[in-house]
């Protein structure tokens, strides 16, 4: 089903030519065209949110998945997405949705009241948008919210942050917790690899943390694209004065799509690990088997102990240390 989609304004003289205004990328759109996320047409003057109740996944994934891991760590979570995206990220894992549109794939339909069923169901903590960028298709991610905080039931992003203030405003008072994917901490690779720009992503980021959201921060380490240590250091800064108390999850790129870089180095993983560690209270890193472990920054002690998404509570009272009794930003 198509829905008339929000934030979009006319465009210069014609009463046709609409200018999308949902993502900082701000789309002019002629009749009959598509947006750089090729999910939002313009149809006779009015602009649609073509994958409005359209899915190409369905799931119920572990919330480690997502990445999260200090939030309600164990459980499980229903996880949907769509398809289309509005970067353009080389290295995608997931660039058989992500970089397509409607009529490239075979999707299957459901209601917000389906998807509130199913979570149900599998005795869900809520529901996640994943695995393409979920923002661009935001009709459908604001009405499952409204539904979903309605039930009493949890509403997880994970984004690649890149949204206007003012429809993310709309949208922050339904949200439980996100994680938010940092490409590079530079403009300039944000604009060459991924059509977008590190002011807006960071600007998303802020806003959750000022509006007392759960957020973590995924870095997928990408050898020589995003590896300086000197650019990764002010990520580090800048993370620690939001606060350090942000999870942070070091990624290992694995070679997809269209970039054929090796995989990370173990090494460069391990070293940005340590440098993260210094001013971080919670870092753990992602495709490889060591360090997912969740440890108190006050004591040391291990509170959550993981091996693949198995994962085994060892010393927490809830959201306190059992050892130290220090009260942590972990929810449960």
């Amino acid at each position: 089903m198509e829905k008339e989609a929000l934030f979009y304004s006319r465009y210069g003289p014609g009463k046709d030519v609409l200018r999308c205004e949902l993502c900082p990328r701000m789309c002019v759109i002629r009749p009959g065209k598509k947006g750089s996320c090729g999910v939002r047409q313009n149809s006779d003057g009015v602009l649609y949110a073509l994958t409005y109740g359209k899915l190409s996944s369905v799931s119920i994934d572990p919330l480690e998945k997502k990445p999260l891991y200090n939030f309600f760590p164990g459980r499980e979570i229903l996880s949907i997405g769509s398809v289309g995206c509005n970067f353009t990220c080389p290295w995608c894992q997931n660039y058989s949705i992500s970089q397509v549109s409607v009529e490239d794939i075979s999707l299957r339909e459901a209601t917000p009241e389906e998807l509130a069923a199913l979570a149900q169901k599998y005795n869900s903590v809520g529901i996640a948008y994943t695995y393409n960028e979920p923002l661009i298709n935001f009709e459908f991610v604001r009405d499952c919210a409204e539904l979903f905080r309605g039930l009493s039931l949890k509403n997880v992003l994970v984004t690649n942050g890149y949204i206007n203030e003012k429809p993310l405003a709309l949208l922050m008072p339904l949200i439980d917790a996100a994680n938010v994917d940092i490409k590079f901490f530079r403009q300039e690779p944000y604009k060459k690899y991924c059509l977008g720009d590190l002011d807006s992503v960071m600007r998303t980021v802020e806003m959750f943390v000022k509006a007392g959201k759960h957020i973590e921060l995924t870095f997928c380490v990408i050898p020589g694209l995003n590896d300086d240590e000197n650019d990764f250091r002010e990520m580090i800064d800048w993370i620690w004065a939001l606060s350090p108390a942000i999870p942070l999850h070091l990624s290992r790129y694995f070679p997809a799509y269209k970039q054929k870089t090796p995989p990370t180095s173990l090494r460069t993983l391990d070293k940005l690990r340590d440098l993260a560690i210094r001013k971080l209270d919670f870092v753990y890193q992602g495709n490889v088997s060591a360090r997912t472990g969740t440890y108190c920054p006050h004591c040391r002690a291990l509170l959550i102990a993981r091996e693949g998404y198995s994962v085994e509570i060892k010393a927490l009272h809830g959201s306190r240390c059992a050892n130290c009794g220090a009260d942590l930003p972990i929810v449960v």
